[in-house]
């Protein structure tokens, strides 16, 4: 039996809207046996021991503890075997400099979640500056974005008994001081927006109810989201509000307990950051100022006293080239940090603001690989200019190190332990033509030599300004490079790899170009030799499921099986559901009618049709993903079940917007999906 509904002539009739219900029983039944089927299907002793070889490298004890300062202690949360959901943790740098730090639990989230009946994951924590006495912790149940807010005592470890306690929602708070929260919370009747954020700014004081908070500021009918914090950097404690118009634009005011007073002039696409004296300022879309025009993706600088009097006389701090684009940046002890991209090469560069704003390497870094630089401290006013930095590439582990803009060079912390055996693999990087003519970059990971045979995982997500780079990836290199296979990321537009303009090129009307990127990756692998259409295996997840299932319907002759996962699919119904609406910016609203006419032809929701020859695949979600609802992978199963093609479906019951809650979860969600993208393309590992 078939059904090829909605179609595109009728994208508002659907049969498998019951499958949205997340907690509807018909749904989870589905649900359910779907699961377990899958299970029974892929999921035998080898993937089992698979999932265990993958949870024993997530839980080694010589993993990196990954640290931020606050006062005198270093915090990290860690989850191993013993602790499924974690602990909150501390200790002193000059204890985590020592091969086996001793650590001071501050609190057991396993303890937490037995002793509560709940399922608790961790959210992070808000720690009081200064004293550093106090904290806020957000705890999740089953790993959503929404988080239970509870004040916590760190010298007693205990949560405060009369403390701030939010119950579940979107959102979070900032500390204004011990007494007083800045809340910016979809908690209570109309401060959600339609993209289920905070719509408002709230004083929220101890002992006070929440819901009778004042509302400080709230965001216009359409917006995003608003949100509220302190600038500590300021003598009298500022507060900042910044209204997220949509997941690109944003305005932002100065002010005080009473509401806005003064609104940065700046336009509502750019990145900015201030600090102290200084402001930086990148602009996503060409810039005329000062008499100027600037070219998106320049940075700019300019004394922050000097321009709220006026002045926009900006300095040059940065030109984009073709592919040489910032990737983020931030100030620490007066010092402004860059981290660069340079033809897909990392740079990092430290700016001393000034007359001349002088520039000079970050020392010690290496030019190849992925490097990630951020400040050792939570809070600015507490730095004292400290910076952590990890290095990494597909084949060599991340390093992190401690470092400062002023040292030459930087002092090694920790090394995590190779996951993988990386014998006999090299890394290549090269590139692929696609449809319209423009090169697509792709770096691969394998033995080498081309066979023509090679099984091949190949990965994209193509979205955000999000950029994908050669990271060191565990769950790759454990159950399939190390296995004589070959890996493969693809650098699509709509990604931010190359600045706005790649971006652009693949946002909106140019979404569909990211997936003929992809497509050329794969006919690229073939062109020269590494492998055949029916021995690529393709995975992609949230944005990248529009990704893979547009592979299958647009492109299904060039793979052998795809992995499709926490995925965006009905484009048609994505802004009602859940935070959907506030991708309208990346993908268009298909509510207006133009933009339908080029969002109907990736909603492969819709134009999935029965009778053509298509790869396997399976589409992998999680109950408590909060902000991608996990109706869009039910539903485009069970459609393409019923048109007759081999669909398969998974779906944890707790998790979140990841692959599960805690590392076994992560582990045998990765180890399904690789057993089913193996058994899909006829691949025998050793």
């Amino acid at each position: 039996m078939t059904d090829p509904r909605p179609t595109l002539a009728a994208p508002d009739d659907d049969p498998y809207l019951w499958l949205e219900e997340i907690d509807g029983p018909a749904a989870i039944a589905w649900a359910d046996a779907q699961s377990a089927a899958t299970l029974a299907r892929f999921g035998g002793p080898a993937t089992e021991a698979d999932a265990d070889r993958l949870a024993a490298i997530l839980d080694r004890p010589d993993n990196i503890p990954y640290v931020t300062r606050r006062g005198a202690h270093l915090f990290n949360f860690w989850r191993d075997a013993a602790n499924p959901r974690g602990l909150w943790r501390r200790t002193t740098l000059d204890d985590y400099r020592s091969a086996a730090p001793s650590w001071e639990v501050v609190l057991d989230i396993d303890a937490l979640a037995a002793a509560e009946g709940e399922d608790w994951v961790w959210g992070g924590a808000g720690v009081l500056p200064e004293t550093h006495d106090r904290a806020i912790i957000r705890l999740s149940r089953g790993g959503g974005d929404a988080v239970v807010l509870r004040e916590f005592d760190l010298p007693s470890r205990t949560f405060v008994a009369d403390g701030f306690v939010l119950p579940q929602a979107k959102g979070g708070v900032d500390w204004i001081d011990r007494d007083t929260l800045l809340l910016s919370s979809a908690y209570g009747p109309g401060m959600a927006t339609a993209s289920g954020y905070s719509r408002t700014v709230r004083l929220w004081r101890h002992g006070a109810d929440p819901l009778a908070a004042g509302v400080i500021c709230a965001a216009g009918p359409d917006s995003m989201a608003m949100w509220g914090s302190v600038d500590r950097d300021h003598p009298a404690r500022q507060l900042v509000f910044t209204e997220q118009l949509d997941f690109i634009r944003s305005e932002i005011w100065t002010g005080d307990a009473g509401g806005k007073q003064r609104r940065i002039d700046l336009p509502q696409d750019c990145w900015r950051i201030w600090s102290r004296d200084w402001l930086a300022v990148r602009p996503r879309t060409d810039w005329t100022v000062g008499g100027i025009t600037h070219k998106a993706g320049t940075l700019l600088g300019i004394g922050l006293a000097a321009f709220l009097a006026g002045d926009r006389g900006f300095r040059v701090l940065f030109t984009p080239g073709a592919r040489r684009s910032i990737q983020g940046f931030f100030f620490t002890q007066e010092r402004l940090i860059l981290q660069v991209l340079d033809d897909l090469r990392p740079v990092s560069l430290v700016v001393t603001p000034a007359e001349d704003w002088a520039q000079a390497p970050l020392a010690g870094l290496p030019a190849l690989g992925t490097v990630s630089v951020w400040r050792l401290d939570e809070a600015e006013e507490e730095s004292d200019g400290t910076l952590l930095a990890l290095t990494q590439d597909p084949l060599t582990p991340p390093t992190l190190l401690l470092t400062r803009a002023d040292l030459d060079a930087p002092a090694v912390l920790k090394r995590a332990p190779q996951a993988f055996d990386p014998s006999g693999l090299t890394v290549s990087r090269h590139e692929a033509l696609s449809a319209d003519g423009t090169p697509i970059p792709y770096v691969q990971v394998g033995p080498p030599g081309a066979t023509g045979e090679a099984p091949v995982h190949l990965y994209g997500y193509g979205g955000f300004e999000v950029s994908e780079l050669p990271y060191y990836r565990a769950g790759v290199g454990k159950l399939w490079l190390e296995r004589g296979g070959t890996g493969v990321v693809a650098t699509l537009r709509g990604g931010g790899e190359f600045g706005p303009d790649w971006h652009e090129a693949g946002r909106r009307e140019g979404k569909a170009r990211s997936h003929d990127d992809f497509a050329a990756v794969a006919t690229d692998l073939v062109r020269r030799g590494v492998t055949r259409p029916g021995r690529i295996a393709a995975e992609g997840g949230s944005n990248g499921g529009i990704l893979i299932t547009n592979m299958f319907v647009r492109y299904p002759d060039l793979f052998g099986a795809l992995f499709c996962t926490i995925p965006l699919v009905d484009m048609r119904r994505y802004t009602k559901l859940l935070a959907g609406a506030s991708w309208v910016a990346e993908y268009g609203d298909p509510e207006e009618p133009a933009d339908w006419d080029f969002l109907q032809h990736i909603s492969a929701y819709h134009t999935a049709v029965p009778g053509r020859a298509a790869p396997p695949i399976l589409l992998a979600t999680t109950r408590r993903d909060d902000r991608v609802h996990p109706g869009h992978a039910r539903k485009m199963a069970a459609k393409l079940q019923a048109l007759g093609y081999d669909a398969a479906f998974f779906e944890l019951a707790s998790g979140g917007h990841g692959y599960g809650k805690d590392n076994r979860q992560r582990a045998l969600f990765t180890a399904l999906g690789y057993a089913f993208l193996r058994q899909a393309i006829g691949w025998e590992a050793g």
